[in-house]
């Protein structure tokens, strides 16, 4: 059976069992054990809360070196959005194209500019009869993988269009091969520069049946400064660039809604208020929309935690870059159909983690024990237990995977009563 391969790893080496990453996990993935935290990789989205609000710095993302291209005899850099709002001062895009060039690089494709044809094409998928509304984006794979572990009833809404980053890593492979028919497909390295551990997860293990055709994801953490020494506004820099305001604006939230060119949209950021926004969809409690944009990073991409600056730095930063960008380089027939490259046909299948076993009388039963067990516990949410509360460790106990001896409140109150007496 594959395992899923994560992006987000502990060194219990730097965990001190603090409960912090607890409480912030939005799957209930992290438990404490033996003094440090264990992540549940069935239950692990990759979102990086746990890396964002670890004090100790002992949850970390796992990515790729630049070194790793060095197998290949042309590299190709894939460019997230993102990347231009690292710069202070930046007033052309074509200053990060073409360090990237000058630090090994044969070549740049900007996702930005797939940015601007995915969104011309969901355009059309949006007119398309028959499909499930409102369409949630696919662009955010700790969105889709939420969705799947949580929300599976949710899975028929989700828009079966390949991100960005998929569809340029086509794209400059096909380019390549264009203007360098002596070179092989093996010989083409692709690279994408990430803000986000998710994205290296997504590459690893494919989607579904899709295998990613990025073939290194590297941190724009990493990257930063090797490119700031080499963006020097001395150089004689080509115009390399080949996108606009709308493939720019992917890298905030929001930025993928306005490209729809239509108001019955919504875009929510930050994994919290994404859970929110599905539960309402899922309940039925949300306002005719037709297009539901979700970020599970605060602010969107920019907020990714592979990325250098402060996410509303970094938003502040592409939005005065956007004055000197046009609308878009990138454009369609509307009168068109969507290319079937663009397309995916299947969704990954998960276990939902709200479901306790295969068989559904058994699955009650479990749920019954689990109510009374967490009836008899204080209801505290204190996270001294190991798990991020009360009705978390209930169920721990029930799939017999703690003992109801570890809620240390409980068992003080124990000793106190037995004293007492």
């Amino acid at each position: 059976m594959h395992l899923y391969d994560h992006s987000v790893l502990l060194d219990p080496s730097k965990c001190t069992g603090c409960t912090t990453c607890l409480k912030h996990c939005p799957t209930e993935a992290i438990r404490i054990k033996e003094g440090h935290a264990v992540i549940n990789e069935k239950r692990c989205i990759d979102c990086g809360e746990c890396i964002r609000n670890c004090p100790h710095q002992a949850k970390k993302a796992v990515y790729g070196k630049l070194d790793d291209m060095k197998r290949f005899k042309y590299k190709i850099a894939l460019p997230a959005p993102t990347l231009y709002g690292q710069f202070d001062n930046l007033d052309d895009v074509d200053f990060v194209l073409d360090g990237l060039l000058r630090i090994g690089f044969d070549d740049v494709y900007e996702v930005s500019k797939a940015a601007e044809l995915v969104s011309a094409y969901t355009r059309l998928y949006l007119k398309t009869d028959g499909i499930k509304k409102p369409v949630i984006s696919s662009a955010c794979p700790v969105a889709i993988r939420l969705i799947s572990l949580r929300f599976p009833s949710l899975s028929e809404n989700i828009l079966h269009m390949l991100p960005p980053m998929e569809v340029a890593a086509r794209l400059a492979r096909e380019r390549a091969i264009k203007n360098h028919p002596e070179l092989n497909a093996e010989d083409i390295g692709v690279c994408f520069i990430s803000p986000c551990p998710a994205k290296a997860s997504y590459v690893k293990n494919g989607f579904a049946d899709y295998k990613s055709q990025v073939d290194v994801v590297v941190s724009i953490s990493d990257i930063y400064f090797m490119l700031i020494s080499e963006m020097s506004q001395d150089n004689e820099i080509k115009s390399l660039s080949e996108s606009g305001i709308i493939g720019i604006s992917w890298a905030s939230s929001g930025g993928e809604s306005t490209a729809i060119f239509n108001e019955d949209y919504l875009a929510a950021d930050g994994i919290d208020n994404i859970i929110r926004v599905l539960d309402q969809i899922e309940n039925g409690n949300i306002p005719s929309l037709k297009f539901i944009e979700l970020n599970a990073c605060p602010g969107g991409c920019v907020g990714g935690v592979m990325a250098m600056e402060n996410p509303f730095v970094a938003k502040a930063r592409l939005q005065s870059l956007r004055r000197y960008l046009p609308v878009s380089q990138n454009f369609i027939d509307e009168d068109n159909y969507i290319p079937e490259d663009y397309l995916f046909d299947k969704l990954p299948e998960y276990q939902p983690i709200n479901r306790l076993a295969d068989n559904m009388a058994q699955s009650m039963r479990m749920m019954a024990d689990i109510q009374q067990i967490k009836s008899t516990l204080p209801g505290i949410d204190c996270g001294a237990c190991g798990a991020p509360n009360c009705r978390a460790f209930a169920e721990d106990i029930v799939k017999n995977k703690a003992s109801i001896n570890g809620c240390v409140i409980r068992k003080e109150a124990g000793k106190e009563k037995s004293n007492d007496s």
